[in-house]
């Protein structure tokens, strides 16, 4: 199977949707854009004048609830706003209107957004027993209780006004500016393999290829682009690691990822749980995976361009788009038919942007925009099981969203370690749906090997790169950090995990300069484990009795980050502090090995 090039809207694989983002505004140009900057401009304006330095005695008179939903209100538009640009931008990042539309809407933004700054900081004023009593006094306040009280846990780390604003105001030239050159980097990235010029996706994809030879032509071009551009980005890891040092320092933070946990509203200790069990779970899992794959493929090691290629008894099948839509939304239906209801408008009003093109941005992700409109989806679809998949997934995150939706701007987002509950759980759906209709036993056996790769990939994979971040900014305190300090940081953290079954020759040094999460999000990797895990012992509890349980799912999505993990596990008899709840998790993973090692063909 060669590699695809981008693709129309029509090809081989069906019609493929792409994003109409007109529900968010018509244009760049539009009349409907150009009012709500005007707004923003007038409101902020009239918002700080009528509320800076007035929320103590608010608090007291009962009028903070009219300046709670005003608030709220700008922080729509914000986000209406922030969120058409950058969709935008993500359609072709090379495009120079778009790439200036983005810049100018983020440093419109920023500015403005700098006038609401006080509100917060001032909430965070108020003693405790002033807004208790202003809760009691008004139900319409105390709707809002949980969004102050996940604000009011970063009062310790809140600084003085004035340098809270220069922060605020420098994020434009600082971390933005510094993510917007390393998404443009990447996305302008040309590999040459085997003589075709490809991009990153396409190159990636060629990991996953059935033959050998383009799995190491694609390895090599990998290799040799990033080692290319390697000076590049050990200067934005080490300018990125110390501006969250600086702020850390200032802010307080004694741990390099206890910002992370308290953006996730999780206790350090959890986190630390979750990577000890993982880590003491990689002989079980990982090491002994990729050992039984080498023999599988002949070799006493494989060779990391061999680590997701498929088995030499896998299923070559294409899954047109039409055929990925119906086996999604069949399995989501046999658990819930509200579950395929509320997916349904995805695949029918312009939410999802499907085809591989030049410049678009690489990989899959689900964008929430704001509660009034819907999320969207972006995809680069090529067909594989692996596609269809990825489709379950960021599904799974929009279904999350919608239905977050109903608590309102400030209370709907989820924190990243529940945000990835829907979308592993819509996978599971999914994988178990296409499992039950495969009879045939070489390709069972292929379909449980890829499901297992894939959760190694989201549990193993993603809590070395934790370990690896943890050793990247816990040097960079000491100084700057050489490229050959960060080489030697992912080879050690990836010899750890994948075990004795992989060699890891000199060239897989730079693998780690393409992980996009290092720099757009400093330690978000945990939650993809965390969300993994807690669906294990989520499905754990549907396949023992299903009844009941879709009723606690939706409850669960719905709340967002209106209540904390251990409230939201509670209904089904989890606690993530518990040190038996990752072992649970894990040991789905186990189980699966288990069955693989018993059923090899």
């Amino acid at each position: 199977m060669t590699s695809p090039a981008p693709q129309s809207t029509h090809n081989q694989f069906g019609n493929l949707p792409e994003w109409d983002l007109s529900d968010l505004y018509p244009g760049v140009s539009s009349d409907a854009l150009k009012s709500d900057h005007a707004f923003l401009d007038t409101e902020t304006k009239a918002f700080e004048a009528d509320y800076k330095g007035k929320l103590d005695d608010l608090a007291k008179s009962g009028g903070l609830v009219d300046a709670v939903r005003r608030y709220e209100k700008l922080d729509e538009k914000f986000g209406r706003i922030g969120s058409f640009a950058y969709l935008n931008y993500a359609q072709n990042t090379a495009d120079p209107d778009r790439v200036k539309f983005l810049g100018d809407t983020q440093d419109k933004l920023t500015s403005l957004s700098t006038r609401t700054l006080f509100f917060t900081l001032e909430i965070n004023r108020i003693d405790d027993a002033a807004l208790d009593a202003a809760f009691a006094a008004s139900p319409e306040l105390a709707h809002y209780k949980p969004w102050f009280a996940e604000l009011r846990k970063s009062r310790p780390f809140q600084l003085e006004d004035r340098v809270e604003e220069l922060f605020h105001d420098k994020y434009v030239t600082g971390h933005a500016a510094w993510n917007r050159l390393f998404d443009e980097t990447m996305s302008g990235l040309k590999f040459d393999v085997s003589g075709e010029t490809l991009g990153l996706e396409q190159t990636l994809h060629l990991l996953s290829d059935k033959s050998e030879d383009k799995r190491r032509a694609a390895f090599d071009a990998l290799a040799k682009v990033f080692a290319e551009n390697k000076r590049l980005f050990v200067h934005i890891t080490n300018v990125m690691a110390k501006d969250k040092e600086i702020s850390d320092r200032w802010r307080g933070h004694t741990d390099v990822a206890d910002s992370r946990h308290l953006a996730n509203s999780v206790e350090r200790e959890v986190v630390d749980a979750l990577e000890k069990a993982v880590r003491d779970a990689y002989p079980r899992l990982s090491h002994r995976y990729y050992q039984m794959k080498a023999k599988w493929f002949g070799k006493d090691k494989l060779d990391p361009w061999d680590r997701n290629a498929p088995l030499p008894t896998s299923d070559d099948r294409v899954f047109d788009w039409e055929t990925a839509k119906t086996t999604v939304l069949d399995a989501y239906g046999q658990f819930s038919p509200k579950l395929a209801e509320i997916a349904q408008p995805f695949f029918d009003s312009g939410w999802i942007d499907a085809p591989v093109k030049p410049n678009k941005a690489p990989g899959a992700f689900a964008h929430p925009t704001v509660t009034t409109v819907h999320p969207y989806l972006m995809l680069n679809y090529m067909g594989r099981t692996r596609d269809v998949m990825t489709l379950a997934h960021e599904l799974g995150h929009g279904v999350h969203q919608r239905l977050a939706a109903s608590q309102g701007e400030l209370m709907a987002p989820t924190p990243l370690t529940l945000a990835e509950t829907a979308s592993v759980f819509g996978e599971m759906l999914t994988f178990r749906a296409i499992l039950d209709k495969t009879t045939d036993p070489k390709q069972r056996f292929a379909l449980i090997a890829s499901k297992i790769e894939d959760m190694l990939n989201t549990v193993v994979r993603q809590i070395s790169f934790y370990t690896f971040e943890r050793k990247v900014h816990l040097a960079r305190r000491e100084g700057e950090l050489r490229a050959e300090e960060l080489d030697k940081f992912w080879m050690e953290t990836s010899a750890e995990s994948l075990g004795p079954g992989i060699s890891l020759p000199d060239e897989y040094k730079s693998f780690w300069t393409y992980i996009g999460h290092f720099i757009h999000a400093p330690f978000y990797v945990y939650a993809y484990a965390f969300g993994d895990c807690l669906v294990n012992s989520l499905y754990a509890q549907y396949e023992k009795s299903s009844d009941g349980f879709a009723e606690r799912y939706f409850d669960m999505l719905s709340a967002g980050g209106s209540k904390h993990h251990s409230e939201l596990l509670a209904p089904f008899g989890l606690d993530a502090r518990d040190p038996d709840f990752w072992a649970l998790g894990l040991s789905m993973i186990e189980r699966l090995i288990d069955e693989l090692e018993q059923t090899q063909p």
